[in-house]
């Protein structure tokens, strides 16, 4: 059931950001905030699957507010340029790093991370592919990344990487959707969520914290591989600014992402987000809707052909994840690097992103040192005030992470 309605939830979100917004990003839920739903919020806070997707579904309903009225924008337009240069180069390490750990490249069995030991067939696998790839760039093929994808995973099969795993019976899973979907309007959802009153303050914690992690999540996004690539022009963002309504591609394009976080909820699964690894169809040359309407008919066909799908091992996809990462860093050139109060902050938004596993944590850690900095150089006042804001929003957030 929740194979069926990840698959749904994904195909609506990411054909309503390619035939409304006509920008080239795909939606499916996050895997940060998968872990979050699962191991905090039910094993750790005791809620049920049930209660935890009713408050995924208020947290859409508040980003579909926050977008109507204007407050994403507005919080997009006070981040600095320093922190946006940092954020697309920061999601190219988060990138390049879930390359590498998607084939156990970096070992952390030790305790200290390290390179792994080069003797299993899917290292062997992911290095060729990575060679491959990268000669393939470097020549300007059209379709690199494609081709390299496709080729790795041909050459797996003899290495034994790539086969046929188990499929999963789509039958199957189209009579169990009854049970996650519209799983929040009945008792054990919404009711029972606000059923107990001494309850209610956690549960406007966890959902301020799915919250802000889902907002912060697709502006990063957004800032690092829209404004680099032009799919986002300073054009289109004067028309966000001045024009009242959705005109703008940013203005459809977050609210397509508002939106399929409450229809992901709906069916049955965590927040539907504008995913990072939408830099890859991004780094393969897609600028137009067409490259998320061709995602979105390639979710459908998985539920068919699953079996397909899950032969093409990670080994075949990580080098594609990786060599988009390096062409996402180019962003950190735009920073000046040798003026530390724009250098400190960068630093942090950039480097956290990947070692928190978290684009918002990264976006909140780059806040915070930048406001620090500027407070100690006495430049406080030119900070923007919705920065002030969102700033002390984060550090709420971190401190009621610690409580609950």
């Amino acid at each position: 059931a929740v194979f069926l309605a990840t698959i749904i939830a994904s195909i609506i979100g990411t054909l309503v950001m390619g035939l409304v917004a006509n920008v080239p990003y795909a939606q499916a839920p996050g895997m940060g905030l998968n872990a979050f739903f699962v191991y905090t919020v039910c094993l750790g806070l005791g809620f049920t699957w049930q209660q935890t997707l009713s408050m995924v579904f208020i947290c859409g309903l508040i980003n579909i507010l926050i977008t109507v009225t204007k407050i994403r924008k507005f919080i997009i337009k006070s981040i600095p340029r320093s922190l946006q240069n940092a954020t697309g180069g920061g999601i190219g390490i988060f990138v390049a790093y879930i390359g590498f750990l998607n084939v156990g490249f970096v070992n952390f069995g030790s305790g200290v991370p390290a390179m792994a030991t080069l003797n299993t067939p899917v290292l062997w696998l992911f290095i060729i592919g990575l060679v491959l790839t990268v000669v393939l760039l470097v020549l300007n093929v059209k379709g690199a990344i494609l081709i390299g994808i496709v080729a790795t995973a041909i050459i797996g099969i003899p290495m034994g990487v790539t086969s046929v795993a188990s499929s999963i019976s789509f039958t199957e899973a189209c009579q169990q959707l009854p049970t996650t979907f519209c799983a929040i309007f009945t008792p054990a959802g919404l009711p029972a969520l606000f059923s107990d009153a001494a309850k209610i303050p956690l549960v406007l914690i966890t959902i301020f914290a799915f919250s802000i992690s889902d907002t912060f999540d697709t502006i990063g996004t957004f800032i690092g591989t829209g404004r680099r690539t032009g799919i986002f022009s300073d054009e289109d963002e004067k028309a966000m600014e001045t024009k009242a309504g959705f005109h703008s591609k940013m203005d459809k394009a977050l609210f397509a992402d508002a939106t399929a976080t409450s229809i992901g909820a709906i069916f049955g699964t965590s927040n539907t987000t504008t995913f990072v690894e939408s830099a890859a169809g991004i780094g393969a040359g897609g600028r137009t809707g067409l490259t998320s309407v061709v995602v979105a008919i390639c979710f459908a066909l998985s539920a068919f052909l699953a079996t397909f799908v899950s032969a093409i091992p990670s080994a075949a996809t990580a080098p594609a994840l990786v060599l988009v990462g390096v062409m996402m860093t180019s962003s950190f050139k735009e920073i000046k690097w040798d003026d530390l109060s724009e250098a400190i902050p960068a630093f942090f938004a950039g480097i956290f992103m990947a070692l928190c596993y978290s684009i918002s944590y990264g976006i909140a850690t780059g806040f915070i040192t930048y406001c620090i900095v500027k407070v100690c150089k006495g430049e406080a006042k030119k900070v923007h005030p919705i920065l002030w804001v969102v700033t002390a929003l984060f550090v709420l957030n971190f401190i009621l992470l610690a409580i609950i």
